[in-house]
């Protein structure tokens, strides 16, 4: 399974208005480390992650750079033998931070070819235009049907309540599937938004429920262009953003036929607010412009 080490204790020295406070205070910080990860043997990214739930992870990167399209097309998944350390103990542990899929897929080799380092800060460096991720897409996206702007506000607001690592650390992205009643389905946190992302698909993935026809995503950073291509990807066709979207998130979502929405911000007494930036048609919403 892995490790997980979601946070990690440090000490700090605490500053409040201009005075030093005595002595150094516990506090707890996210923990990111790199994942390297290799297709039959041949590197092919290096992303920094939240240990955790690499498994999806990295069926949900794949799937999102069209590489599988199916759990079947991965026969193994496992961590190298080799990636160890000696910590002082005299014993080699492994690091679990490298880690090689296996295909047996002759057609999925070929795609295997390139090699990028991704961050937690940035998502997959030169990514393709928007017509190459339109050429990838194995799905429509469905069109016929509409939602209440009150159950993606309520989703928002539960989501708050799942976000236990960012409760301890303030340092970490969450992003969740939900179904058309407002039930989050999976919710998972990372240091990287584009990696909180791909857990969750590659965990949809796993659980043969592409494509996601009849849930959005929900996330609680800003939409950026890597993230509306993996939504795409997945099937998706509503996205949502607590802050902003970006403007290549913006023309991704309006060409592909997704509904984009930023500012999704839901208040403690049931109300709240988002900005609609692409295909309004799939919220039932009253009222005049203005």
């Amino acid at each position: 399974m892995g490790r997980v080490t979601e946070s990690a204790r440090i000490r700090t020295v605490r500053v409040r208005e201009g005075t030093l406070y005595a002595g150094r205070k516990g506090d707890r910080v996210a923990v990111e480390e790199p994942l390297d990860i290799r297709v039959n043997g041949q590197q092919l990214s290096l992303t920094m992650r939240t240990p955790g739930q690499d498994i999806e992870l990295i069926h949900g990167f794949l799937h999102a750079e069209g590489i599988i399209a199916h759990r079947e097309d991965i026969t193994e998944a496992r961590y190298c033998d080799g990636a160890v350390v000696d910590d002082g103990t005299g014993f080699a542990r492994n690091t679990y931070n490298v880690m090689d899929f296996t295909t047996t897929a002759p057609q999925l080799l070929p795609l295997v070819t390139k090699n990028f380092t991704t961050t937690s800060a940035c998502g997959v460096c030169g990514s393709e235009s928007i017509d190459a991720v339109r050429q990838k897409g194995r799905y429509t996206l469905e069109q016929d049907w509409s939602l209440d702007p009150r159950t993606i506000l309520a989703a928002a607001r539960a989501l708050t309540g799942q976000q236990a690592v960012f409760a301890r650390t303030g340092g970490v992205h969450a992003a969740a599937l939900v179904d058309r009643t407002g039930n989050l389905l999976v919710v998972r946190e990372d240091v990287g938004r584009h990696n909180a992302v791909d857990k969750v698909i590659g965990w949809a993935l796993l659980e043969d429920r592409l494509p996601l026809a009849d849930c959005f995503l929900l996330v609680s950073s800003r939409a950026s262009f890597e993230i509306a291509q993996k939504a795409y990807m997945a099937g998706i066709s509503l996205l949502a953003c607590v802050s902003a979207a970006s403007s290549l998130a913006i023309d991704t979502a309006d060409e592909v036929g997704m509904t984009l929405l930023g500012f999704t911000r839901a208040a403690e007494d049931g109300d709240g607010r988002m900005n609609v930036y692409t295909h309004p048609e799939r919220l039932d919403v009253t009222g005049a412009e203005g």
